[in-house]
């Protein structure tokens, strides 16, 4: 056999590699979901975005909540039964309204219980589509986030406000016309996340919470903890299942082009021994 040969079997070897890498994980995703399903006797959905930007052809991109998603899921949930749960695991710094909605009152009419499993962030969209949900259960330090609408790179609320305190002849007309949509755009998120928490919450306590999450009286990336969310009447616990985060793990970050520092330790539990004493490596 010449060098010749020797290189075109590592090319192909090389060039087959991830796609072999890919199948294993996808067949990897497709065992952790049929065992919790079968374990919960549920239909499992997986909505996971990356909010760290990769790189393609040096161009930075993210994924976020859009229609193709909506498309996905409602047409998970038109094959699920409509006696069997629902559960559904958020991954995702959010995304477009329209999609984020379509995905909530989908969940929000289902007659089964559905319950909505946030291992570290479920964003803006992300927390729209949670208020739907029957039962949020979040990880200790996991968040969720304000549904303020953002018209391109600026808050709505803060568009308005431009407009009501500076003189109006010095205010660009693009900059009244994204101020005018903006009020559509607050009056409608607050309307639909009232319709939403309606199905747990009387219709006062609903509109409250709706005003507080709408509202921009935080900024859009203000993390909502599992312990604030409770207090905002959310029906959130802490008792996230270890098989979620051991299904999130299947959803990796892909690799960046450029090296980074990352996070590292042995994957495995580490409790004390028997008699509590803590444990020292040298």
């Amino acid at each position: 056999m010449s060098i010749g040969d020797l290189f075109w079997i590592f090319f192909m070897f090389s060039a087959i590699q991830p796609l072999l890498r890919q199948r294993m994980l996808e067949a990897m995703r497709v065992r952790k979901i049929s065992q919790l399903e079968a374990r919960r006797k549920s239909r499992v959905i997986l909505l996971v975005h990356r909010q760290e930007t990769m790189r393609l052809l040096g161009f930075p991109i993210a994924r976020y909540i859009d229609i193709n998603d909506s498309e996905e899921v409602l047409r998970a949930i038109q094959m699920t039964d409509e006696n069997v749960p629902l559960d559904l695991v958020l991954h995702t710094p959010g995304g477009l309204v329209l999609a984020a909605l379509q995905i909530a009152r989908a969940i929000r009419e289902h007659k089964a219980k559905v319950t909505v499993f946030v291992p570290h962030y479920a964003m803006s969209g992300g927390t729209l589509i949670a208020l739907a949900a029957d039962e949020i259960v979040m990880s200790s330090h996991a968040v969720l986030g304000p549904i303020d609408p953002q018209l391109g790179q600026s808050p709505a609320v803060s568009l308005i406000k431009v407009v009501e305190e500076k003189p109006l002849a010095k205010i660009e007309d693009q900059t009244l016309i994204m101020a005018d949509v903006g009020r559509k755009a607050i009056a409608q998120v607050k309307q639909s996340a009232s319709e939403l928490l309606e199905r747990r919450l009387p219709a006062e306590q609903a509109a409250k919470l709706a005003e507080q999450l709408a509202s921009g009286a935080w900024t859009h990336d203000y993390p909502i903890w599992a312990s604030t969310a409770k207090r905002l009447g959310l029906p959130v616990n802490t008792d996230l299942p270890d098989s979620v985060f051991e299904l999130l793990k299947l959803y990796p970050q892909p690799v960046r082009m450029q090296n980074s520092g990352g996070v590292e330790y042995l994957p495995v539990r580490r409790s004390l021994p028997d008699g509590g004493d803590s444990v020292e490596v040298d």
